[in-house]
């Protein structure tokens, strides 16, 4: 199951940079605000997901 949500949490990052780059292509800075700010949540979810595994451990 932890392995499922590492999955997930890149892929979000991975739609976040691209929405970012969208953004910036585009110059829509709305756009690139949000694109930042998935790629940040993504972040704190993988943190999670760390924390959870050193706690296994």
């Amino acid at each position: 199951m932890a392995t499922d949500d590492k999955m997930r949490n890149m892929a979000e990052k991975a739609k976040g940079k691209a929405k970012e780059a969208a953004g910036r292509a585009t110059d829509d800075g709305t756009m690139e605000a949000k694109g930042r700010g998935t790629q940040i949540k993504a972040d704190l979810k993988q943190a999670g997901e760390k924390i959870k595994d050193a706690g296994k451990h």
